[in-house]
């Protein structure tokens, strides 16, 4: 029951508990309980929206960081991971097989505050033995949102 709410929220986290009520046929009461819990839980982490800010005066400028690290003896790459998405330009960061240890999807609004972020705060931690930094040129498709193109209406219909 909670995986069909959860993929109902990730769809479109503005469904409400009546609509996901409707769509799967339990009560509304069930259904807020479910919610409030998982975000309890922290199963639901957060509701966001997905930005075209290609479309808003405030264009951001997007960057891919691979970085290769040393990881430390009693906490390995966690302790370094922390450290790095604590810093507000880190808006994702994942620990990857591969070349690289990191990856790291930073964001701002200039190609030179990137650039100071990875030689003024990333390359200054110990740790970090190197990195590769691609900037983001063009989106196309974001956290399953088509950002470029046409996208046909995917809502499912509700019942009231």
């Amino acid at each position: 029951m909670i995986k069909e709410i959860l993929k109902i929220l990730q769809n479109d986290a503005h469904t409400t508990s009546k609509q996901i009520a409707a769509m799967t046929g339990r009560p509304s009461t069930e259904v807020t309980r479910l919610i409030k819990q998982a975000e309890k839980d922290r199963i639901i982490l957060k509701y966001k929206a997905i930005v075209n800010w290609d479309k808003v005066a405030d264009a951001q400028v997007w960057a891919l960081i691979e970085v290769k690290l040393t990881p430390e003896k009693d906490t390995g790459f966690d302790s370094i991971a922390e450290r790095i998405y604590r810093f507000p330009q880190a808006r994702t960061v994942y620990l990857v097989s591969g070349t690289y240890d990191l990856f790291v999807l930073a964001v701002g609004k200039t190609n030179h505050e990137i650039a100071d972020f990875v030689s003024q705060k990333l390359s200054h931690i110990e740790a970090v033995q190197g990195t590769v930094t691609q900037f983001v040129l063009k989106r196309y498709k974001e956290d399953g949102e088509i950002v470029e193109g046409k996208e046909e209406v995917k809502r499912q219909p509700v019942i009231l």
